[in-house]
């Protein structure tokens, strides 16, 4: 059973299951390309293997297909052109889903979004965040990123302080010279685990996932031609979050949920 104290994100609708997708057969195992520097979503294991959250759910997709795959980490920066090159079938990466990709790929819909969240300190007893409770209040955030653009159009009237990077502005919250720190919620939550933080600190309020400002997340990538392997993977991944697999590899590789 799913840990209630950790929130599993669900990105999948439930009235969109139909009929059973089987994976094309091509007679060959499918090749699935990551990235293994991007804990915990991708990176080498102890024996150099490629593990980490997307990798393990790819794993997972081709167990409920029943299809042989293997994964080979590349360079981030080569992925898709390793795709366009058929040097590989799918990629397995954090690489974002936009109108952009969209034009030269398939994807999947999306198994990870980036929330933004605010963190505050454990001992101030601060009200959860909202335009209101936040008027006059000090907020970290980094500067000339999203997290300030979308400060300045809803929470008008908290005190920014800008940051020149994250940890900056982590390292400003715990000492108190701010209230409250508006960052991505997946670095936020590696922070709050790690040594750094010393329990400083936890979680304020809930996610804040607007497309326009965090983009829509990352999915499984193939070639336009796979079309058919896009939409069986599609089905797989609601198969594994229907069957708990998704919730018991969430709680694996994210201890401190970004959600």
């Amino acid at each position: 059973m799913p840990d209630p104290s950790v929130a599993i994100p669900n990105f999948w609708n439930p009235r969109a299951r139909g009929e059973r997708i089987e994976a094309p057969q091509t007679g060959r195992a499918v090749r699935f390309m990551t990235d293994d520097e991007f804990p915990p979503l991708h990176f080498a294991g102890p024996d150099g293997t490629p593990t980490g959250f997307a990798v393990e759910l790819a794993r997972a997709v081709c167990e409920r297909l029943t299809i042989t795959c293997t994964v080979q980490a590349r360079r981030f920066d080569t992925l898709l052109d390793a795709l366009a090159d058929k040097q590989g079938d799918v990629v397995a990466a954090a690489v974002p889903l936009t109108a952009g990709l969209r034009t030269r790929f398939l994807a999947t819909r999306p198994y990870f979004r980036w929330p933004a969240r605010f963190v505050a300190r454990k001992d101030r007893s601060l009200p959860a965040p909202s335009a209101t409770s936040l008027a006059a209040r000090s907020v970290g955030v980094v500067e000339a990123s999203a997290h300030e653009a979308y400060l300045k159009a809803f929470f008008p009237s908290t005190t920014r302080k800008t940051f020149t990077d994250l940890s900056a502005a982590e390292s400003a919250l715990k000492r108190g010279e701010v209230e409250y720190l508006f960052a991505d919620g997946l670095s936020l939550a590696l922070w709050l685990n790690g040594q750094e933080a010393e329990g400083c600190c936890a979680f304020s309020g809930g996610d804040y996932l607007e497309n326009r400002y965090f983009g829509e997340g990352i999915g499984f990538v193939t070639r336009t031609e796979d079309a058919a392997l896009a939409r069986a993977l599609d089905d797989a991944l609601q198969r594994v979050w229907d069957d708990g697999k998704y919730a018991e590899l969430y709680l694996r590789f994210f201890p401190v949920s970004p959600f």
